[in-house]
């Protein structure tokens, strides 16, 4: 299994943050989602289910993103969420804003990917951990520059 915590501080307030992991902006956050649909509850309720459409190179995957824990507070923001992908990749994720002074958030990304079988166990163990945390670096830096670009 591979885990991070990684964590930011952006120069906008934590509202115009959060606005970003708004399902109508999530791909702003996330290019390589194709497709981002409802498909049960309100996507600010824990429990919600959306269906995912994710592009790697000319592969499409289709999955569930299940909404583990919803938290808009006035000085904390936060979503987890968990999905399987490839029926090999169990993945869960929590985005969490923290409103700091002076109009700038903290934004933490915290995650874990873990194979769920044969494949997936041995995928894991051929995986180097510098790729990931390049991956979640580059997150974090998107997620900053695309909160700047807005007003």
């Amino acid at each position: 299994m591979i885990q991070w915590k990684e964590e930011i501080v952006i120069n906008k307030n934590i509202e115009h943050v959060w606005s970003l992991f708004l399902d109508k902006n999530i791909k702003k956050i996330m290019p390589k989602v194709e497709e981002h649909t409802l498909i049960e509850k309100k996507e600010h309720e824990v429990g919600a289910k959306h269906q995912q459409k994710y592009r790697e190179g000319k592969r499409v995957e289709t999955y569930i993103v299940e909404t583990l824990a919803y938290e808009d507070r006035e000085d904390k923001k936060k979503k987890q969420i968990r999905f399987v992908l490839g029926k090999a990749f169990e993945i869960s994720l929590t985005f969490t804003l923290l409103k700091n002074e002076q109009d700038t958030t903290t934004f933490i990304y915290e995650g874990s990917n873990k194979g769920v079988n044969f494949i997936g166990r041995a995928m894991m163990k051929l995986s180097s951990q510098k790729g990931n945390d390049d991956v979640v670096k580059e997150f974090l830096q998107r997620v900053q520059t695309e909160a700047m670009k807005e007003s």
